[in-house]
Order: structure tokens, then sequence, then C-alpha cells
């Protein structure tokens, strides 16, 4: 897409919303499912502004425009929106007006507001709506303009999924839809809408590649005592499949009927939703005489405590990807000094080592390769147009992971690739303190993330710096790398640590236009000691690959700390020397020697 395309495209949106009469347009980056990566037909923020950020909503007034995100896209907004008409809003900070009284000012009283309900999420449409109602605005949603002004939208994809055996997942999804129903009874409801795709993936032990990045395919779910529907495009099915679903009790639909489905619902019907995970068309669908209980699903926190053949599988995964990235991070040493290495051969050549391992499926997420002032983006990627070469000096930060069949992997490095100042030795090594106190944490049962992220903010905020994203977010097991309900950062999450959790452990620091540090790892919440005043919980850490020394100023490291880093290095080592060859453990032997 060119960026000179972006101006005739908000003059063709804007001859739609006159059409209908509307003064302001809000177009998030999700999809119905209210996916972080959506299929390519459900991109209009995208086609719209040509933003590429997993977080984000575009507001069009009829002289203005306007993309809200977070603190993880400033730097990447300010450069994709560059000369596009569209202004950005840092959220979070001070001068950033709140987006609904932007469109509240940019409306006028009496106006109307417009939104796809099909893509937006019931709760954020609900609080849109009653703000609006306060200065007699009006919210309309049941246009897409994109079914008008984009002529060549894809469509919604049709590829066939597979069913994952239960050697992989570790439960039949009859048993799970079992548990299910049990939790929905509970609630004292008939039936539940499941909505999110990762969900849908993980009760149904199904999976497909119908977006980037994620194993998921598109449908919808109802989950009743009296029957379980799975909604999806019979394309997608093979015979196969098919057999199997059936076998497990489930009855198959077109993934269009559901709204046929859910608005015939028999009066009186008590149905479960989270209002959060439902798009606002379906929730409307719902007909007034049945009765809705808004809570968090159960399925989301029955799937992010894994079973014991999903951890086998998470461990067998981080296995392989330790084997890769000793190979890769081998190449890359002699690499760069003799000049042969930018952002995007990073990219590719950690796709290259990691699909030589077995079970392999794809990449978890864009990779995250940000050389010197390119790493304080929290969420750069590198492209052949726009990338970096990688120079013998400073420092160089790579997020990255990979999607195996038994498990998937999300790992951040920061390497010294050449000579560093004292600062950097010190704010790496303040990120490092921050990640072990994470890591060697014991913390009492019904402990949320919120309480422990002050652990890997302390030594930072003693020396008055700070990061503005999350510390932890939950892993699926061959699924979103990012998903919920338990995460570790500031914001207040009622959802407690879990043995069979597995989160990330990623704190960092961003100098603009210098560097930035993140060191992550994958820990799984597990049970450490039980005794008069209760339960108790630690995490073991599981990802395997060594973290670079050479930038650690040891004057600031307790022995406790050096201890940890000692310690999880000969893990590392000892997990993975026998898979390598002997010029591959001599290169690990040196990069994980005490120090």
């Amino acid at each position: 897409m060119k960026k000179n395309e972006i101006p005739e495209r908000l003059s063709a949106f804007r001859k739609f919303m006159e059409s209908k009469n509307m003064s302001v347009f809000v177009i998030p980056g999700t999809d119905p499912h209210l996916s972080e990566y959506p299929a390519a037909t459900w991109e209009g923020r995208k086609w719209i502004s040509g933003f590429t950020g997993s977080a984000g909503t575009i507001v069009v007034s009829l002289n203005k425009a306007g993309l809200f995100t977070d603190s993880r896209y400033f730097l990447q907004g300010k450069t994709e929106l560059a000369n596009t008409g569209i202004d950005l809003f840092k959220m979070g900070l001070p001068e950033t007006p709140d987006m609904i009284d932007w469109i509240i000012d940019e409306t006028g009283e009496n106006g109307k507001v417009g939104i796809d309900g099909l893509v937006y999420a019931a709760s954020d449409a609900k609080l849109l709506r009653n703000r609006l109602k306060r200065k007699n605005i009006e919210l309309i949603t049941e246009f897409d303009p994109f079914v008008e002004i984009w002529k060549d939208r894809p469509e919604i994809p049709k590829k066939e999924i597979f069913t994952l055996p239960e050697d992989i997942t570790g439960e039949s999804a009859k048993s799970k839809i079992e548990r299910i129903v049990t939790a929905i009874k509970k609630e004292d409801a008939d039936g539940m809408l499941m909505v999110t795709l990762d969900t849908i993936a993980w009760t149904f032990n199904i999976r497909g590649n119908d977006v980037d990045f994620n194993p998921v395919a598109v449908a919808y779910a109802y989950i009743s005592e009296k029957e379980t529907v799975l909604f999806i495009n019979p394309e997608k099915l093979t015979n196969e499949v098919t057999d199997n679903l059936k076998q497990q009790g489930v009855v198959l639909a077109d993934y269009h009927k559901v709204f046929e489905y859910v608005g015939n619902l028999p009066a009186k019907t008590t149905v479960l939703i989270t209002c959060s995970k439902i798009n606002y068309k379906l929730l409307q669908t719902i007909p007034e005489n049945c009765h809705v209980i808004d809570v968090p699903s159960p399925a989301d926190l029955m799937k992010s405590t894994k079973n014991k053949t999903e951890l086998k599988g998470f461990r067998n995964a981080m296995l392989k990807d330790g084997i890769a990235l000793v190979k890769f991070y081998m190449w890359m040493e002699k690499a760069v000094p003799a000049g042969e290495v930018t952002e995007v051969t990073i990219e590719e050549k950690l796709k290259e080592y990691r699909s030589q391992q077995p079970l392999y499926f794809g990449e978890s997420f864009n990779t995250i390769a940000g050389y010197a002032g390119n790493g304080a983006i929290v969420h750069y990627h590198a492209t052949p147009e726009n990338h970096s070469k990688v120079e013998p000096k400073g420092l160089l930060l790579i997020d990255s992971g990979a999607q195996f069949m038994d498990g998937t992997t999300d790992i951040t490095r920061t390497l010294a690739v050449g000579e560093l100042t004292e600062q950097m030795k010190k704010d790496y090594t303040n990120v490092l303190k921050g990640h072990i106190q994470i890591a060697t944490a014991i913390y009492p049962q019904g402990t949320r993330g919120s309480q422990l992220d002050v652990l890997a903010r302390k030594a930072l905020w003693d020396n008055c710096l700070h990061y503005s994203h999350g510390t932890g977010h939950g892993i699926g097991h061959f699924l979103n790398v990012h998903e919920g309900p338990q995460n570790i950062r500031l914001e207040e999450n009622p959802v407690t640590l879990q043995p069979g959790m597995v989160t990330s452990n990623e704190p960092g620091l961003y100098r603009a236009d210098e560097y930035g540090i993140r060191i992550e790892n994958l820990i799984v919440t597990q049970e450490y000691k039980k005794n008069e005043f209760g339960t108790f919980y630690d995490f073991e850490t599981i990802t395997l690959c060594p973290i670079d020394t050479i930038p650690i100023d040891r004057e600031l490291m307790t022995q406790k700390e050096i201890d940890w880093l000692n310690n999880y290095h000969t893990m590392v080592y000892d997990k993975l020397e026998s898979h390598l060859n002997e010029e591959e453990r001599a290169w690990l032997k040196e990069k994980t020697k005490a120090i």
C-alpha cells in the first residue's frame, strides 16, 4: 500500500459517512471475534490508515482523523501515519484527550456516530453508547462501510482445519465441554456463547491457519447441556474432522447461522457471555425475553491452566527453540563483524533454524529485531523497505517466537554486538535484576499479577526509570502467544495466578532513538510449599537460552541474583548439550559459564 492512497480512501470513507448522515465513525483494529490478529478481510483499520500495530483505534470525522494507541506504538504510529492526514493520539499521556471526549467534540450535540457492531466489543460499544446518550448523540451500529468502499477486499478464510490428538492436548473435546457445562450450570445459566477463536480452538481441540501467527479457525460456538453447536464454514471441514467432532458430541452448523440460532433461543433462556469478548451485533441478537449473565469466561480460565500433557509439550517446544537459538546466535556472532546482518536477515535466519525442528508450524508473532534506536520501538518490525544494518557496536534487541504443534514459544534477548556505554550496562543490569526478582518470587495462593509487578520495576524505579508495557502475559498451548485471563502488570486484574499457568516475564527499558532493552523468559506457576500459613507458589522458568552476560555490571547484582543466573545457565547447558554438536556445545559452555 502506498501512503498517498490513504487520503483518497479517507475521502471515500467520508462520502459514505455523509450518505448515512454520520459525523464520526470509529474503526477498531479487530474482527467479529475480538482477535489481536484479524484475518485480512477484517483489516479495515489497516486499509484506511496504513497503521499495522496490533492495538489502536482509528476515529474519522468529516474534517479530522486520529489514531488512539498505547505506548507500544507511539514511535511506530508516528512513522506509519506520516503524511496520511491522520493524527496520532498517545493514550495515557496527560495531554492526550480521552477518545470518547474527542468523538463527542467532533460530533456535536444531536449528531450521529457510527460503528460496525460486528467488529466492536460489546463492552466498549455499551460504554460508548452511554456516554454519547448524555449528549443526545445517536450511536449507529449496523453499517460496515468497507463493504462499499473496499473494492478488492479479501473474503473470509476457507482453509481446512485439523484436530489435535489427546497425546498433545491431554484431554478430549467431550471432557472439556462437560467441564464447561458444569461451570455454566454453576452460574445458573442454560448456555454459553463462545466467540474468541483461541477459546473455540482449545475447547474443540481444533487448529487452523486463518490468521497470521495464531493457529486458529474462524468460528462461533454455543455450549449447553442440551447441545453444543460449532458454527463454521463447512468448506473448512474434512470428513475426518467432521467425524471426529461428531464423535465428541458436537453439532455442526454454518458459520453465518449463529445469528439465526441465537435470535431463536427459547424465551427465558439464561445465556452466559463475557461482554468484553462478544461482538455488539451478536449481543444485540439475543432475544429480549432471554436473560444475559456477563461473567469472565470459565473456559478461558480452564484454557490458561495447562495440564501435564500440555506442560510436557511446552518443555519439548522450549528444547527445540533452544537448539535453534544456539545455531542462530552462533551464526550471528560471526556474521555481525562481517557486515552481513540486517534486522530483516535476523528474522529470516530465525525462521530458517526453527523450521528445521520437528512439529514446527510457523512464527508465533512478527519478529521484533531492533538495532540501536529501533530497539526502543516496543513492537518494531523491520521490512525490506525500512530496516537497519546491525553494526558491531551497541545493543540489539530480538523478540521472537515459534508455534510448534506441542507448544508455543516467546523469548526476548538483548545482546551486546560491540562496544557498550556505562549507561547501557547499568540499564541492562537493572532490567535483569527485575527479571530475576519475578523469576525468584514466592507468593501465597490467591496472589494477582498486579501484586508482583512492582518486583520487576523496583531496580528501575530506584533510578527514576520506567517502562509502560506489562511485565507478563499468558501464553497459549499451540495457540495465541498472548492469552489471558492472567497477566503481570500495573493495572488491576482480579484473576489470580494458579498452578499450570504459563506467563511471560519480560521487564524492559527504552531510551528513544538510542536503544531498547528487554529480557524475556516463560515461567510456569507451581506449588512451592504448604504450611500453617497456607499454600505458597513460585515460578519455574522453562525457556532454554543463555542471557547475555557481557552487558552486566556485576557490582549492581546481589549474590542471590548472581546465583540465580548461574543456576539458570547451568540448567540451559544441561538440557541442551546432548542435542548439540561439539562446536555448538563449546559455544554454549562459554555462554553459560558462571559470572
